[in-house]
């Protein structure tokens, strides 16, 4: 985006931004938070932003079991078990699962039990002692989470979620799984999303996934949340999950 840009989105002078790109001119707090605003910056780098700038953070960050939130938790809450039987599962910005319903709980009984100890969505998904054997299209899901994870640290610079991408690269994983990026479609029809193909005992579960984050969160941890729900791709996986 060029300054010219930028300062038109901002409804702001071209002129004034660029004193303040060259340091001519001091930014306010408000305007900080103006074109923080504009170019959709997530809270945590805001705040980052304004200590920088020498004003104090303006979004406060609350556990989520704090009392300022049960609202918002209570919206959780309520969004997971409306979903069931189907998965659905809230994370934190590194994948950490804050909260999951009893779809989810169906699916995980194999995984090893220091996995469980302090649950993250991406390596449950890829890590060799999870559900990766049980990924049928598992190269092409691979991949889609880890574009996902690269996104977010282009977007964030995360240290932790750095870190979180160079564990997930190193996994080894046995001849058997497929690391192939690309699956065909046996049916032949165009793909519409990527899909989550699982094994369940001799049934084949197949999944589309949608995300829900809070629309105008002011908070720094309702901002990095986000729930993640796997809704049937068939009317098998429908039949399969209602049954349970």
């Amino acid at each position: 985006m060029s300054q010219l840009e930028l300062a038109l989105e901002a409804e702001i002078s071209a002129r004034h931004l660029s004193f303040v790109e060259t340091g001519r001119a001091q930014p306010s707090r408000d305007m900080i938070v103006h074109l923080a605003e504009t170019l959709a910056v997530p809270l945590r780098e805001r705040n980052a932003i304004l200590l920088a700038a020498g004003f104090a953070p303006v979004y406060a960050e609350r556990a989520l079991d704090d009392p300022a939130l049960s609202a918002a938790r209570a919206a959780v809450d309520a969004v997971l078990q409306g979903c069931a039987p189907f998965p659905a599962l809230a994370v934190d910005r590194r994948w950490n699962i804050v909260a999951f319903n009893a779809g989810v709980s169906a699916l995980i009984g194999g995984v090893a039990p220091e996995l469980m100890a302090a649950p993250n969505a991406m390596r449950l998904a890829l890590h060799p002692q999870a559900l990766a054997p049980l990924i049928l299209n598992f190269g092409e899901w691979r991949a889609h989470l880890l574009a996902r994870v690269r996104q977010q640290i282009a977007a964030c610079g995360d240290a932790g979620l750095e870190e979180l991408l160079s564990e997930l690269l190193g996994y080894a994983y046995p001849e058997t799984i497929d690391l192939s990026p690309h699956e065909t479609d046996a049916s032949g029809d165009p793909a519409i999303v990527v899909p989550l193909r699982l094994r369940a005992g001799e049934t084949t579960l197949s999944f589309i996934s949608t995300i829900t984050v809070f629309g105008t969160p002011v908070d720094v941890t309702l901002s990095e949340l986000a729930i993640e729900t796997f809704f049937p791709a068939d009317a098998g996986t429908s039949e399969f999950l209602r049954a349970k």
